[in-house]
């Protein structure tokens, strides 16, 4: 069986191997290690292997794993949905969050977020295949949430995150993310330089389409238990 080591280089090398295919630029694309549900040890082991950006969704769960790996310069990010009851914690113990999708939630989020810390990145999380079932706004609600997290100054808005509902044909996979890339062009906002998109089933198109992180978490650590 491949250890974490060994199935971190290659999911690297995939996501190389699609930038030269895509016609991308070297590094363009980030991995972003989801580690919910895992041990720290299992982080420990990524970090030490060369990984640095991990997604965690829980943020009780988080916030214990950053305890135990108070050494390691990890940047954190939080991707689940975010309730309003937790938003002081999130605000002070991550760098990133791609979850956003309410004004209500930015604004504590800003409020929240200490003062001796750098501006929290933000991605606005958009429903983009309209699913009853999933967080994020709707395509249409994009411009006018953009503009007014824009204006946070304890935040900066750096793009938007996807997880469309799931197809086998690549041509469907590419679609959605074809369809919200151009929506953000649309906005005129060169600060919207984010695109965190993609997973395991999807990466091909996700990088076709544009994703500068893509959040992978099976395929590195195992099925979660």
């Amino acid at each position: 069986m491949d250890t974490i080591s060994q199935r971190l280089q290659h999911i690297l090398a995939d996501i190389n191997t699609l930038q030269e295919s895509a016609q991308r630029t070297s590094q363009s694309v980030l991995l972003l290690a989801v580690s919910k549900t895992k041990p720290a040890s299992d982080i420990a082991i990524a970090y030490q292997a060369g990984q640095r950006h991990f997604g965690e969704n829980y943020c009780q769960e988080a916030l214990k794993k950053q305890q135990q790996l108070g050494a390691f310069d990890i940047t954190w990010h939080f991707i689940g949905p975010i309730q309003s009851n937790k938003t002081k914690d999130i605000a002070a113990h991550f760098q990133w969050v791609h979850s956003v999708d309410s004004l209500k939630i930015a604004r504590r989020l800003n409020d929240q977020r200490p003062d001796h810390l750098p501006p929290l990145n933000i991605c606005l999380q958009v429903n983009i295949s309209n699913e009853a079932t999933k967080s994020g706004i709707s395509l249409a609600d994009l411009p006018e949430l953009s503009a007014a997290v824009a204006t946070l100054p304890r935040l900066k808005l750096r793009g938007v995150m996807a997880m469309p509902s799931p197809q086998d044909d690549f041509e469907l996979q590419r679609q959605p993310y074809r369809q919200l890339y151009q929506a953000v062009a649309t906005l005129n906002n060169p600060n919207l330089d984010t695109f965190s998109f993609g997973m395991s089933g999807d990466l091909k198109a996700a990088i076709f389409e544009g994703a500068t992180m893509v959040r992978i978490g099976t395929a590195l650590f195992g099925y979660r238990s």
